[in-house]
């Protein structure tokens, strides 16, 4: 905490912002006093945090045989690595992101980062260690008070909407200069690792990258670059949307994850052999994730919208195959040095929680390690022209994911259990919701 009380002084810090990220991706926690903070007499929540929908609402305990009804309380423990200044607010103000225990000292199963670390846990028990770099999707909008309207693209610079899309367009991302240099001044005092900046495929849809590192650190970076993106539009009067498809008529953004493993000995890229080569690592490695990711897909794409994304020649893929610079297989092994050799796994969605699609992608390509599972041949043409092999809807997906026993170890049975229950949840509020579309073509032609 003295480290932590010179930084405060240092920056002058009255307010922290003690948050934690609930299974949704949004940031839930307490604000307090920095003096109060710095006496660290103990920050807690219920577990119950975890139980809450996107929707508001929460999920009844008596389908839970193990979450306590009694609504207790879990310890929120500071990580003081993730302190940061939050440089949109008036007040100075320092942002810490904080990890959930049990009073027993146990961590939480429901939070996203213990779920993350417990797999990041199981790499460093077989010698190894993952590094990732995530490559995040997201559209800017008009603001739309009225959720019966569809989005449309915002006005930029020129006064103008931009009515296709601009891939790589410079000139379309300099429409919203004043926005983004914002976004990279916000993101400099937070110290996110942020690199490039595309304009994508779509209309108004932008993709920033991040570099490479350590994990739980870059879903840190995602996580909070959700929310600095997020307020830095509402301030220049646009909406930024991580939804999978927010659009009609226009691609799914998407969370791509490119992953590789080193040698925690020789901190060597075992994703080559001594041929520079495929390794066997790297080929079990997407033999886990073919096999397990769509099992596993409610991790990445959580919500009833993630699977409009999932089309043929939309951008996204529909199946697990691989190929090398193959941007239509759900895995793609992008041109590099043995050095550098990595997999890409395009299947997540932007909408996506970072802690748990990266956590999902690095647990199944690890259970491909340890089965030792080989992949299917690599594909060279188009990945869509071969069937799909992903669940089509989350109902489909959930039903999935319950039944695999391998998940349940691999991320608890609890958290399986509450997860599942609650985007069960969330698909029987969509499901109760009658759409325009219904009532358009059905109302008087059935």
């Amino acid at each position: 905490m003295k480290h932590l009380k010179n930084w405060f002084q240092k920056h002058k810090i009255t307010e922290i912002e003690c948050i934690i990220p609930d299974l949704t991706g949004i940031a839930r926690g307490k604000i307090m006093p920095a003096d109060k903070f710095l006496r660290n007499e103990g920050l807690r929540m219920p577990e119950a945090v975890f139980l809450q929908s996107v929707t508001g609402e929460w999920i009844p305990y008596e389908d839970l045989f193990d979450v306590d009804p009694a609504e207790i309380d879990m310890q929120l423990c500071p990580d003081p690595s993730t302190t940061c200044l939050v440089p949109w607010v008036e007040e100075p103000t320092a942002q810490v992101i904080h990890d959930c225990i049990h009073h027993d000292g146990t961590p939480v199963e429901l939070s996203p980062r213990n779920v993350l670390n417990r797999v990041l846990k199981s790499y460093e028990e077989h010698g190894l260690k993952p590094v990732v770099a995530p490559e995040l999707e997201f559209y800017l909008t008009k603001i739309n008070k009225d959720p019966d309207y569809p989005l449309t693209p915002p006005v930029g610079r020129s006064g103008r909407q931009e009515v296709t899309g601009q891939f790589y367009g410079i000139d379309a991302l300099n429409e919203f200069d004043p926005l983004f240099e914002e976004m990279y001044a916000f993101c400099e005092a937070q110290e996110l690792e942020i690199d490039a900046l595309t304009h994508e495929s779509g209309s108004a849809q932008m993709e920033i990258n991040f570099n490479h590192g350590d994990p739980l650190r870059l879903a840190d970076h995602v996580y909070l670059f959700k929310r600095t993106m997020r307020e830095t539009s509402i301030r220049h009067k646009v909406y930024a949307t991580f939804m999978a498809k927010p659009m009609e008529n226009q691609p799914g953004s998407s969370l791509h994850i490119h992953q590789s493993l080193l040698d925690v000995k020789t901190g060597k890229n075992i994703f080559s052999d001594q041929k520079e080569r495929d390794s066997k690592t790297l080929r079990h490695f997407i033999g886990g994730l073919q096999k397990y990711i769509p099992l596993a897909m409610p991790m990445l794409g959580p919500n009833v919208n993630s699977y409009r994304r999932i089309m043929p020649d939309n951008s996204a893929p529909i199946n697990v195959h691989w190929g090398h610079d193959n941007r239509t297989t759900g895995f793609r092994i992008p041109i590099s040095d043995k050095n550098n050799r990595r997999i890409e796994n395009r299947i997540a969605g932007a909408d996506a929680n970072p802690y748990l699609a990266i956590a999902t992608s690095l647990g199944c390509g690890l259970r491909g390690i340890l089965e030792e599972l080989e992949p299917t041949p690599p594909v060279s043409g188009s990945a869509y022209e071969h069937d799909f092999s992903l669940p089509r809807n989350l109902e489909e997906a959930l039903r999935e994911m319950e039944e695999c026993e391998v998940l349940q170890d691999l991320f608890t049975e609890k958290f399986v259990r509450v997860y599942c229950s609650l985007k069960r949840a969330e698909y029987d509020a969509f499901f109760s919701v009658i759409s325009t579309w219904e009532r358009e073509y059905l109302l008087l032609n059935v």
